[in-house]
């Protein structure tokens, strides 16, 4: 039964000290054959004025946002053609790659390379992931598209997976992988 005692500085949210501890039951799970029932996580706050480091006093940093929402907020701007609110959402750096496109690394380039494939596409999520790995939160979406082919003809049920990459708060990196190409060529 593993007890994890966690010590931050007061300031956060309930919410994001919510996740906090899920995050932490996870890791614990990762490495050790426990239910979540079996582990115990403690959060303890100390008010600022309590702490130092280096002989002064700190304030705790905000909290990350949630990777996964981030993903999703970005998928529906998408979905609703709000580009700007979408582009608000990517890094700098940011690339994406398609089935069978190169790397693309805006998203004219992605409504150019797509305007051939389909008039619309819209996502049903069956499942959301979202793990740290190491400077980068990793967000997992998997579902089914539904939409409208060129010629207007309308498709559903195609699988897909989109990886995301998150990073500052920001999305650095797509990789998408579906049936779409199956499907309309068996179609």
């Amino acid at each position: 039964m593993p007890i994890v005692e966690a010590r931050i500085l007061e300031g956060y949210a309930p919410e994001e000290k919510k996740r906090l501890i899920t995050a932490l039951t996870d890791a614990i799970r990762f490495v050790v054959p426990a239910t979540n029932e079996a582990i115990t996580v403690l959060v303890s706050e100390y008010a600022s004025e309590n702490y130092a480091r280096g002989g002064e006093h700190r304030s705790p940093a905000p909290a990350l946002p949630d990777p996964s929402q981030i993903v999703l907020n970005y998928l529906a701007a998408m979905e609703e053609r709000d580009l700007a609110a979408a582009n608000a959402m990517l890094g700098e750096e940011f690339s994406m790659v398609f089935p069978a496109a190169q790397s693309m690394s805006s998203l004219n380039e992605l409504i150019d390379w797509a305007k051939d494939r389909y008039r619309f596409v819209k996502k049903t999520y069956d499942n959301v992931e979202a793990f740290q790995s190491g400077d980068v939160a990793v967000v997992y979406t998997q579902g089914t598209l539904s939409g409208e082919w060129p010629d207007g003809t309308p498709f559903a049920g195609i699988r897909f997976i989109d990886r995301f990459e998150v990073s500052g708060g920001k999305i650095v990196k797509q990789d998408v992988w579906n049936d779409l190409a199956e499907v309309r060529a068996n179609g």
